[in-house]
């Protein structure tokens, strides 16, 4: 979660069409250059452990866009592929 979180932060979408669930993964990311990422929160993790195969985390999200800020909050799910932690998708609130 937090490698994805610096790759929205630094522009990086090709870490993040390659740390995509294949089956989820949209065939085009546009990141909003405008768009500042801030700062990251963990609110919570499920399972995700050394032998599991899917785990949970919630996170809050800071950002600023211009004069404006927000926050993004989500649980997102993550699936392991060949060793490997993949976004699946989430849930925003």
């Amino acid at each position: 979660m937090r490698s994805r979180y610096t790759a929205f932060a630094v522009g990086d979408a090709a870490y993040l069409s390659a740390t995509w669930h294949p089956r989820t993964r949209p065939d085009d990311l546009e990141l909003d250059p405008a768009l500042t990422w801030t700062g990251l929160e963990i609110v919570a993790t499920e399972a995700g452990g050394a032998d599991e195969a899917s785990g949970v985390v919630e996170f809050r999200a800071h950002w600023r866009e211009g004069g404006t800020r927000g926050r993004l909050h989500e649980r997102s799910r993550f699936a392991r592929v060949r060793g490997r932690w993949h976004y699946l998708d989430g849930e925003t609130s």
